[in-house]
């Protein structure tokens, strides 16, 4: 994959949060704070660098490309932190207001037809049988219309953070998709299983409110 487009864009969006949140959640200093942004920037570039590039009708590229600058920043830490800390250190990171003005337009179109059919198209484009990094899952509307679930059995953020030495940490990013749910204002996320627990699927359930 190579660093132009979305991964750029996104270290460009994003890089100022991560650092700022080293010192805010992870208790490092300004100035260390500094060193490491600089370390993960290089390490975000190889990273990157060694991804294939994803198919056109791939929604999932915007995840892995976070999974990747994350990875990044764990990886330029002198310690890694425990699955709590690197959880709020995460949330943080990326809950910007952009991305929470994100999250609210994307509500506004939940559970539209031209949801329902992009789901529908991604559970059909079974993407991950090509590429290891992406993500295979099955969909389905609830039978009383209360919404709809995607049940993940392949999962590139699995992959790519077990690759890099980081499997203990992968729940940290799994608790994201609670807290852009809640930011779209219209769904109530539930979920039972994920892969990254030894579970035989990630199930990701939105309930309308």
């Amino acid at each position: 994959m190579k660093y132009a487009d979305m991964p750029l864009a996104m270290w460009l969006v994003f890089v100022k949060s991560f650092r700022n949140n080293l010192t805010t959640v992870l208790g490092i200093k300004p100035s260390e704070a500094k060193e490491i942004t600089q370390k993960a920037k290089r390490k975000y570039k190889e990273i990157i660098a060694k991804l294939p590039e994803f198919e056109k009708k791939d929604r999932f590229k915007m995840n892995l490309v976070s999974c990747a600058m994350f990875s990044a920043f764990l990886l330029a830490l002198p310690t890694l932190p425990d699955v709590d800390a690197a959880t709020e250190y995460y949330k943080k990171a990326m809950m910007t207001n952009l991305m929470e003005w994100f999250c609210r337009q994307n509500g506004k179109s939940q559970y539209s037809a031209s949801d329902i059919r992009g789901m529908q198209e991604t559970s059909a484009l079974k993407a991950g049988d090509r590429n290891p990094y992406s993500w295979n899952m099955d969909f389905r509307e609830y039978e009383d219309g209360s919404g709809y679930e995607a049940k993940f059995y392949t999962c590139g953020i699995c992959t790519l953070m077990t690759e890099l030495g980081l499997k203990h940490l992968i729940p940290a990013m799994c608790r994201l998709d609670y807290i852009m749910s809640e930011a779209g204002g219209v769904t109530n996320f539930v979920r039972e299983h994920t892969l990254a627990s030894g579970g035989p699927y990630c199930d990701c359930g939105y309930k309308k409110k």
